[in-house]
């Protein structure tokens, strides 16, 4: 089984779109054909934007999405990295990948070093 680290923006416009790129990773992970790894920083991330009034998403839809990855994602404590980042918000998500060895999905590629295993989602898809 694959292990990734979906980045905030992949979930939040896999709610958006039901039938984009970033709803297929996230239909990868419900189907537990991706298994997604994280740290309790990515946990609180993905709560706090996904239950933000502005988006107007399901409560009770993000609960279940988020009940489903901590039960059948993978849990971790990164060991922290000495690089910085242009945004230091998406340096656990690239923490937790290294720590993983896992591929990290992002639609914010600018935000994070050149490295093959970080991938947008339509590139992900395509690795398949």
């Amino acid at each position: 089984m694959m292990l990734a680290v979906i980045d905030t923006n992949v979930l939040v416009s896999a709610f958006w779109s039901k039938n984009g790129n970033p709803a297929k990773i996230l239909d990868l992970v419900l189907t537990g054909k991706l298994k997604p790894c994280f740290d309790h920083r990515i946990l609180i991330e993905y709560r706090t934007v996904l239950t933000r009034p502005r988006f107007e998403f399901s409560s009770s839809e993000a609960d279940a999405v988020l009940q489903i990855i901590e039960e059948m994602g993978y849990s971790v404590v990164p060991e922290p990295l000495n690089i910085s980042f242009i945004d230091e918000a998406d340096k656990k998500f690239y923490e937790v990948a290294k720590f993983c060895n896992a591929k990290l999905i992002t639609g914010n590629m600018k935000h994070f070093p050149e490295d093959t295993d970080i991938l947008t989602p339509a590139d992900f898809l395509n690795t398949l």
